[in-house]
């Protein structure tokens, strides 16, 4: 079915050690059979993710990105003891299966999951997909109700309750955002320091603490092909943490692109302009009347998910500017940090989070 992610043959330079890889499986899962083949899901700026194929049996391989700090942002230690426990409480989190941290087998730590099939919506979603208006609405409402379901999960009795730390959690986001920006910094953005000292001086107390997934969007959710309202996996766990709801929410926001927002946003993150789909402010609105949880200052969480993003991105466009990845989407990522800093400007100086005057 040609509306299901597929894999792709491996990027140059992502190639992964399958004589090694195979004696390690072969080790791990002797119940295995057929020689080992593996292709590469390509989509994502982040970890890599490998489909691999043993006889009959499909597995999904995580492993870090080349060239970068692999004890910090890209802990696959980290992200596989939370899919352990989070999986017997909540099943829409694929099932992990083996946990590698000998850098000798592919050249860094790694995991083994199951896979899990479905359709995955991204900037160019599939052309087969009838994704009406109607249809667009329905994904947005169960989106966003998916989202309030996992900030109830009972972190604590899944074992997961020296995952974070939420005291004080506002002010260590903005100032670790801040510095991760600095460290990644390539150029002079006037608009980037407009965003670091609004939020700098506009924090909100602290609302309580859930467990937040920290990276949440479509491209993130895998759908059921027979019905895309029903969310089947939940994908991409290495920045949960247990912490302040409202930012979850917020990274959500920034990812959520509306009309009028920039060319280079639209491109990269645009499905949620398509006809039918909520705007932020309806998206803050739902996440509300879903969760119970007032949401008083929806600006200021917009902004931080806008700042968030666009540090993310900045620290993979300073991996390529160092020659640390070939991969050549990366190349244009400047602009999408330009446009990152020009849509939370207008934001601040408009004084609202939807229909933004550029």
């Amino acid at each position: 079915m040609k509306i299901i992610d597929q894999a792709t043959p491996i990027r140059q330079g992502e190639e992964v050690d399958s004589d090694a890889l195979e004696r390690y499986l072969r080790a791990k899962l002797p119940e295995t059979a057929g020689p080992l083949e593996i292709a590469q899901f390509p989509r994502g700026f982040s970890n890599l993710t490998y489909l691999l194929r043993l006889g009959d049996q499909e597995l999904v391989l995580r492993r870090p990105p080349f060239g970068a700090a692999i004890k910090s942002a890209h802990d696959m230690g980290r992200e596989y003891h939370v899919l352990r426990a989070l999986h017997p409480v909540y099943p829409k989190t694929p099932r992990p299966l083996l946990y590698c941290d000998d850098p000798a087998v592919i050249g860094a730590p790694f995991y083994i999951m199951e896979r899990r099939r479905g359709v995955i919506l991204r900037g160019q979603p599939p052309a087969a997909l009838n994704l009406t208006p109607a249809v667009m609405r329905q994904i947005a409402d169960a989106a966003i109700d998916n989202l309030t379901a996992i900030h109830a999960i009972d972190y604590a009795a899944a074992g997961l309750d020296d995952l974070g730390h939420p005291d004080g959690y506002v002010a260590r986001q903005i100032d670790g955002w801040t510095k991760r920006y600095r460290a990644a910094q390539t150029d002079d953005l006037a608009a980037l320091e407009t965003l670091i000292d609004w939020l700098t001086t506009h924090q909100p107390p602290a609302r309580g603490a859930a467990l937040i997934h920290n990276d949440y969007k479509f491209d993130n959710l895998m759908l059921n092909p027979d019905d895309l309202t029903d969310i089947v996996a939940v994908l991409d766990w290495e920045m949960c943490t247990i912490g302040d709801p409202l930012l979850d929410l917020g990274t959500t926001l920034g990812y959520w692109i509306e009309p009028g927002d920039p060319p280079a946003l639209q491109a990269m993150l645009g499905l949620t302009a398509a006809p039918g789909n909520f705007t932020r402010q309806e998206v803050v609105a739902r996440y509300a009347a879903a969760s119970g949880r007032p949401v008083d200052n929806p600006r200021f969480y917009y902004l931080y998910g806008v700042f968030k993003i666009a540090v993310i991105v900045q620290q993979i466009y300073a991996r390529y500017r160092r020659g640390a990845t070939q991969d050549a989407r990366f190349a244009g990522l400047g602009a999408v940090v330009a446009a990152c800093g020009q849509l939370g400007v207008a934001a601040v100086e408009q004084g609202r989070i939807s229909g933004l005057k550029l």
